[in-house]
C-alpha cells in the first residue's frame, strides 16, 4: 500500500468518527440547563461511549495489559515507555514552534537527538538524566494558543477523553508521529498495539485513586490538567503534580473500570 493512500485513509477514518461524535451528540438528551455540567453538554452520550470504552477496556485491554505486566521486567517496561516518549518530541518540536516557543522547541529537539543516539534509540532517558526537560505540547494545545475555543467535552471511542478543540488536532498529531512513517503494515499497528498495552499496564495500580463517579472524576480531572497543560500553568499549580495524583493525559485516555 502506498503511503499516501494509507494516510489519506488514516485521515478518513478520523473525519468519519468526528462526524459520528457530532451526529450523536446533536441527537442525544442533554436533560435541563440546571442538570448539564456547563462544560459537558452532551453527558448522555459521552456516558454511552465511556460505557461501550469500559466494555472494550475490561474484557480485551485491561487483561492483555495484566499479561504483559506480568511476563515483562519492571526495567523492560521503563524502556518501552522511555521509546514512546521519545517519538514524541518532535511533535513537541513542531508544536513549541507554532506556538512561538523556540527554547521548548529546541529542547525536545535536543531530547530526540540525545535519547535517540546516547539513548539507543530512546530505550534510555539520558537526557532527563542531564537536566534536560520541557513540556510536552501536541497540536489541540497549539490551537488554544491560538485562541481556539476549547468546545464541549467530548469522549471519542476508544481515545477516551477530549473537547471538540482537541479532537480537531488529532489529525495533525497523527501526522506528526513517527510510527505513521513506517511502512511495514504489520511493523506499524504491532508498535502501536505495543505504545496502548504499555499504557493501560501502567495505569494499574492507580486506578484504585478514583472516587466517586467515575465518569464524573475522569472528566473534571482531565478537564482541570488539560487547561493546565494549554495554559502552560497559568492557571495554577499542576493538580496532578504530587505522587498521589500522577495522572497524565494519556493516562485518562484509558482508564476504564475493572
Amino acid at each position: 500500500m502506498r503511503q499516501g493512500d494509507r494516510d489519506g485513509g488514516r485521515a478518513g477514518v478520523v473525519m468519519v468518527a468526528l462526524m459520528a461524535v457530532v451526529l450523536l451528540g446533536g441527537c442525544a438528551s442533554t436533560g435541563t440547563p440546571e442538570e448539564r455540567h456547563p462544560d459537558d453538554p452532551w453527558e448522555d452520550f459521552n456516558r454511552k461511549v465511556f460505557a461501550f470504552n469500559e466494555v472494550v477496556d475490561r474484557y480485551a485491554l485491561k487483561p492483555v495489559a495484566r499479561g504483559y505486566r506480568f511476563v515483562t521486567p519492571d526495567p523492560v517496561q521503563t524502556g518501552v515507555g522511555n521509546f514512546f516518549a521519545n517519538l514524541g518530541e518532535p511533535r513537541t518540536a513542531l508544536n513549541s514552534l507554532l506556538q512561538g516557543k523556540p527554547g521548548n522547541a529546541g529542547v525536545a529537539t535536543a531530547r530526540f537527538l540525545i535519547n535517540t543516539t546516547v539513548g539507543i534509540g530512546g530505550l534510555w532517558d539520558f537526557a532527563t538524566h542531564m537536566e534536560i526537560t520541557g513540556r510536552e505540547e501536541d497540536f489541540g494545545q497549539t490551537l488554544g494558543a491560538w485562541g481556539v475555543g476549547e468546545g464541549p467535552y467530548l469522549v471519542l471511542p476508544l481515545l477516551g477523553p477530549s473537547t471538540v478543540r482537541d479532537t480537531g488536532g488529532l489529525p495533525v498529531d497523527g501526522y506528526t508521529y513517527p510510527t505513521t512513517y513506517v511502512e511495514d503494515d504489520a511493523v506499524r499497528l504491532g508498535l502501536t498495539a505495543l505504545r496502548v498495552v504499555d499504557i493501560r499496564a501502567g495505569l494499574l495500580d492507580r486506578e484504585e485513586l478514583i472516587r466517586g463517579d467515575r465518569y464524573s472524576f475522569i472528566r473534571d480531572a482531565w478537564l482541570q490538567q488539560r487547561r493546565y497543560e494549554v495554559s502552560d500553568g497559568e492557571l495554577g499549580d499542576d493538580p496532578f503534580a504530587s505522587d498521589e495524583f500522577e495522572f497524565d493525559d494519556a493516562d485518562f485516555d484509558d482508564a476504564f473500570s475493572d
